[in-house]
């Protein structure tokens, strides 16, 4: 998403590096194209690890193309926020294009050499496309809250932090006052309900401490 601060920081890293070895012989061993999930909760780091781990396997050779999925959202993101706001009950996966992100990550799976997507613009609260060139990456990663439901991601990572662990995380990355209201307490808790049964899905989870366990 156009707007989103992504700040890497020492923990990501070391725990990017501690998955390195849980992951490179399986994407090494692939000798094609292989794809990754990030999940976990608002604020757990998501777009930071991804990034991390996107880095410490380019050390090795390997190129990834990280997908985003803020930029699958049904609406783009102020807009979705009213839409919470008249029905909380939107909160959930059906907020999500998963469908699309899915069938996306089949498309870098077959080789496909470019991939038209949605990029939300968060300022203008609108969505665009971009294309991205996928011929010169060996490996895709979704980030996203709701990516370990995804069909397509080889192996999925999820983040063990929960809402109330995250809180500092979201204020450095604030983009709009309002995401700290009382209303958006209420949106994660339901995303908490809703997420921390998918870590039964992880093949690795990060702990609350970044310290990093197979779960296979």
């Amino acid at each position: 998403m156009r707007g989103d601060k992504i700040i890497v920081e020492p923990h990501h890293t070391k725990a990017a590096e501690a998955i390195l070895p849980l992951i490179l012989p399986t994407i090494e061993a692939s000798q094609g194209k292989y794809t990754l999930a990030v999940a976990g909760e608002s604020g757990s780091g998501k777009s930071e690890m991804a990034t991390a781990i996107a880095d410490s396997l380019a050390t090795h050779g390997i190129a990834c193309i990280i997908f985003q999925q803020d930029d699958y959202f049904v609406h783009p993101p102020k807009t979705n926020d009213r839409v919470r706001r008249q029905d909380i009950r939107w909160v959930g996966p059906q907020e999500v294009r998963l469908d699309l992100l899915d069938r996306q990550l089949k498309d870098f799976l077959d080789g496909v050499a470019s991939i038209e997507k949605p990029l939300a613009i968060y300022e203008e609260d609108r969505f665009t496309a971009e294309t991205v060139a996928t011929e010169d990456a060996s490996v895709a990663i979704a980030e996203g809250t709701y990516t370990s439901l995804l069909q397509n991601a080889s192996t999925k990572i999820f983040i063990d932090r929960d809402y109330t662990d995250t809180r500092a995380h979201r204020e450095k990355r604030l983009r709009d006052t309002a995401e700290l209201d009382p209303f958006i307490d209420d949106v994660l808790r339901i995303e908490h309900e809703i997420i921390a049964a998918h870590r039964s899905r992880a093949d690795i989870v990060i702990n609350k401490d970044y310290s990093v366990g197979s779960e296979g």
